[in-house]
């Protein structure tokens, strides 16, 4: 390793404009769209592009960083770069940035479902009509909202669901008692999904969840009811999602698809009842902000040799070993 006994960090932004940087470390800017600034085999913590693409742009250089102790995403989903991690180094950490993005995603799932609940979508296409027609809409008011994914995000959708006096109905993996209230376990939804309005999926993707909206757990839900998903498109079969929005029996709100990016000829774009966003929910003015702050934080905790913040795999020769989710 070069320059002494420094570990070498790539950012995704400049060194300079990331306040709070731990003393000790060498920093060098590296965002996958310009040269490398130096040695992949000096590199001891990568954090990936935060940027479409980043699983393209790390394939090429992860198998060239021999020493690599952490490599930290600022995506809370991971499932991108699985297939990467053949062949990094024994013992080598995967970090998320679970949290990062919470605030805003948690607003566009809450701004979706009112968007469903108050017919913007359709009144959207007549604005473009020019057509002036007055409807009866429902409300939040009073109706069974079940939030799946009771993580960071999730809990953050129901902060914000709690004003519109609706019933937040709580999912995770398993069953517990928080301060929010009780949490169901996911083998209970079967169960609840006839008694809820709407669904918000906030699940990450794992083999567990992938697949989990099928077309027999669509048909459990009411007639009219509505779907928002800011997770991951593959919780959902999307066949089947197509299928019951043509009938009339669901209305869906998607910042998320299977296939994404979605081709401009899918059935998704035209039926009536879906409302589609291009994967937005963090790409707004408080994520550089944020993932700065964050990074800041876990680079000091590298640096002191403290346990980092969202390790989800430390990789074991040619496997790795998942630790959360």
């Amino acid at each position: 390793m070069k320059d002494g006994d420094a570990r070498t960090v790539w950012l995704p932004y400049p060194p300079h404009q990331i306040p709070g940087l731990p003393a000790g470390l060498r920093y060098d800017f590296w965002d996958g769209s310009t040269a490398l600034p130096g040695d992949p085999d000096d590199v001891r913590f990568l954090v990936g592009p935060p940027s479409p693409g980043a699983d393209h742009v790390l394939r090429s250089v992860l198998p060239r960083m021999r020493n690599l102790e952490v490599l930290q995403l600022l995506s809370s989903g991971y499932e991108y770069v699985m297939p990467l991690l053949d062949r990094v180094p024994t013992g080598m950490r995967l970090a998320t940035g679970r949290g990062v993005h919470r605030e805003a995603t948690a607003e566009l799932a809450v701004t979706l479902l009112l968007a469903l609940v108050r017919g913007l979508d359709d009144f959207g296409t007549r604005q473009a009509e020019g057509r002036w027609q007055p409807e009866f809409r429902m409300t939040l008011v009073g109706k069974r909202v079940l939030i799946v994914g009771y993580g960071a995000v999730g809990a953050a959708v129901a902060a914000r669901l709690s004003p519109f006096r609706c019933e937040v109905v709580l999912v995770a993996r398993t069953a517990r008692v928080t301060r929010a209230g009780h949490v169901h376990g996911v083998a209970e939804l079967p169960a609840l999904l006839p008694t809820v309005d709407a669904v918000v999926l906030c699940a990450p993707l794992t083999d567990r969840t992938r697949g989990m909206f099928g077309a027999e757990t669509l048909a459990l839900l009411r007639d009219d009811a509505m779907l928002v998903n800011i997770a991951r498109g593959e919780l959902v079969d999307t066949d089947a999602l197509v299928r019951r929005l043509r009938a009339g029996r669901l209305r869906a709100a998607l910042d998320v698809t299977d296939p994404e990016p979605l081709p401009a000829d899918h059935p998704l774009w035209h039926l009536p009842g879906a409302l589609i966003t291009p994967h937005v929910a963090a790409f707004t003015d408080a994520f550089q902000t944020m993932s700065k702050d964050f990074l800041s934080q876990q680079l000091g905790r590298y640096q002191q040799g403290q346990e980092l913040h969202n390790v989800v795999l430390t990789a074991t020769g040619a496997q790795v070993d998942e630790q959360a989710a």
